[in-house]
């Protein structure tokens, strides 16, 4: 299985859980060391985006909140704060799935206040990540 079909099983188990559809995974050196999904509902917290939890699971993982040697795959283009800890946290490549016209934050990597830009790979598995989100946000209408 590769990382991004990981990150989509997150995403499923996010949907699962009423939450909207989006997984995560950190990889460091070739390993899964952290994953997650979307828990904003169930945490009450507007900041548990999947990205987030599994950059802090990956930070505590490796004791440094620094994680440059880390990649992250995460099913949605990352909002602006997920991007700004991405580049926080000096993760070294972003994959992201389905591009997100109305909430991504890449474009915040070419602010001149970003401390750091990671590797941005795109369109990774879209069409299923796309899906995921296509059909969660049919059914909540």
């Amino acid at each position: 299985m590769n990382f991004m079909q990981i990150a989509i099983e997150e995403a499923k188990a996010a949907a699962a859980l009423d939450e909207v559809p989006v997984g995560a995974v950190v990889v460091w050196n070739g390993e899964v060391i952290a994953k997650a999904h979307n828990r904003v509902e169930e945490f009450y917290d507007p900041t548990a985006h999947a990205e987030m939890l599994a950059i802090q699971q990956a930070c505590e993982k490796l004791g440094a909140p620094r994680i440059p040697e880390c990649e992250i795959y995460v099913t949605l283009e990352p909002c602006p704060m997920c991007c700004a800890a991405i580049s926080f946290a000096r993760i070294k490549r972003l994959y992201y799935g389905a591009s997100d016209s109305k909430s991504g934050g890449i474009h915040s990597f070419s602010h001149s206040s970003c401390h750091h830009k990671p590797e941005v790979y795109d369109g990774i598995n879209a069409s299923e990540s796309a899906e995921l989100l296509k059909s969660f946000f049919l059914a909540k209408r």
